[in-house]
């Protein structure tokens, strides 16, 4: 195996028969049983069950077309040309998808022709894993009474369908593609993501063969759109040590095509932990950022993208600048949101922020503006990212102590923006005639930086007497 992907191993697996399943789940499993229908949990849901651990949804697939499972199911909703009908039940929406047998993938990421089949086995063939290719249900037409079964429901026996021994491979902890895995990662290159995701979020080892070829497929990852790799990076990051997988694309080549600019990190010296170079000191930070900020652990992964470009600038001077556009640009290629764009980046350009004991409250009210309150706690969870990720404690350069400074201002409700100010814009063009435009926002930030020196001046009158000063200033020059 991979040594990149050795993890402790976990508990052994549930059999399917002992999952516990949602009984809206089951609710939809007999309903469709009872009309005669074939129908199975399957897929991610069955295997994080058998892990312990708490599917994001459960996904039920059956022979049923989508016209029938929409006549079996009044109100429910046909999402997609590849059979998928939202049904809900009770208070949950479960996806419920006819089983398919996929055609003619030629553009690496979906195939361009799906039928529709009668056999759970076929739809199985085509998964991408074999711990994802594994069914519990029942076939129509082979009925019994059954524990668990609705009242007056002759239902049929559940049984485990697991043509490719995806059960024992949910028990070795082992990551194996169904079938040839070069042809599975032709027909959709983000099987080569998702297999360095599941490896980081399940604590699995790729197979010898499916790690070879993922590594000689790895350019058709060019191929794929910016959402569906920062989709899979998303779930990436939210594992408990996220550095598995990312060691995993840099090993594998994907980081090369995900992001040269990250990529560009490997070898890349750096003073902090001996025989470890940029790319590792980041891996680090990001598995010591806390999961519970999604954010941080992206901003993390990103803080030092400048430093390659700015080696030979003291070394690294201004990296945080350079980076924070590099940022902007490979944020945008993966089409984040603007918001989740502007914390980052804005992260990034702070993250080298410095702390003097010395600051009197002045300074420290300076910070503040200067970072936004909204941001605060971001970035000192970044900061205490990299401290750890550079073999420092997280406290380092006094940062608890900047904290505890930064809320004192903040519960003393420190002014530190305009918002706070006892004059506004309307109140200057009304009393002092001060026209609309940049004059108008060039005063009331000279006010702000006032008041931020000096809480006390923030009184109606003051303002106004300072802002007629700064205006006739503006006149003379």
């Amino acid at each position: 195996m991979h040594g990149a992907t050795s993890v402790a191993r976990g508990p052994t697996a549930r059999h399917p028969a002992q999952v516990d399943i949602p009984a809206s789940v089951q609710a939809l499993l007999e309903r469709l049983w009872a009309n005669g229908q074939a129908a199975y949990v399957v897929g991610g849901s069955l295997r994080d069950a058998m892990l312990d651990r708490t599917p994001a949804d459960w996904d039920l697939a059956t022979d049923a077309r989508p016209a029938r499972v929409l006549a079996i199911f009044p109100g429910s909703v046909y999402e997609n040309r590849f059979g998928t009908v939202a049904v809900r039940e009770g208070d949950q929406v479960h996806e419920i998808t006819t089983f398919r047998i996929d055609h003619d993938y030629a553009d690496f990421r979906r195939p361009h022709r799906v039928e529709f089949g009668d056999r759970i086995e076929d739809d199985l063939a085509r998964r991408d894993f074999t711990v994802n290719a594994m069914a519990w249900g029942a076939d129509r037409g082979v009925a019994m009474d059954r524990p668990g079964a609705a009242p007056g429901v002759s239902a049929p026996a559940a049984r485990l369908v697991d043509p490719f021994d995806g059960a024992a491979d949910v028990e070795r902890r082992l990551l194996r593609a169904v079938g040839e895995p070069s042809k599975r990662f032709e027909e959709d290159a983000l099987r080569m993501v998702r297999a360095v995701r599941l490896a980081a979020t399940l604590g699995f080892e790729i197979e010898p063969a499916t790690l070879a070829a993922l590594r000689e497929r790895a350019p058709l990852v060019t191929h794929l759109s910016g959402e569906r790799i920062a989709a899979e990076l998303e779930k990436l990051l939210a594992a408990d040590r996220p550095s598995v997988g990312l060691r995993l694309t840099a090993d594998t080549g994907l980081l090369a095509v995900i992001s040269p600019e990250l990529d560009a990190q490997r070898g890349v010296p750096q003073n902090k932990i001996e025989g470890e170079d940029l790319w590792d000191h980041t891996v680090r930070s990001v598995d010591a950022a806390p999961a519970d900020r999604p954010v941080v652990r992206l901003a993390a992964l990103l803080h030092d993208l400048g430093k390659p470009a700015t080696i030979d600038e003291g070394p690294f001077r201004g990296h945080e600048s350079v980076g924070a556009d590099l940022a902007t640009a490979l944020l945008e290629r993966w089409h984040l949101p603007n918001a989740v764009i502007e914390r980052v980046v804005r992260l990034v350009r702070q993250h080298m922020f410095t702390y003097d004991p010395d600051w009197g409250d002045a300074g420290v009210r300076r910070f503040i503006k200067r970072v936004g309150r909204d941001a605060l706690e971001d970035l000192f969870a970044l900061r205490a990212a990299d401290n750890i990720g550079s073999g420092l404690p997280a406290d380092a350069g006094r940062i608890d102590e900047l904290r505890d400074r930064v809320h004192a201002q903040l519960e003393a409700s420190a002014v530190l923006d305009r918002g706070g100010l006892a004059v506004d814009g309307d109140d200057l063009m009304t009393e002092l005639r001060v026209p609309q435009g940049p004059t108008l926002g060039r005063i009331l930030d000279r006010l702000l930086e006032q008041v931020i020196a000096d809480p006390a001046l923030n009184d109606r009158a003051t303002l106004l007497l300072l802002a007629a000063s700064m205006l006739a200033d503006e006149a003379e020059r």
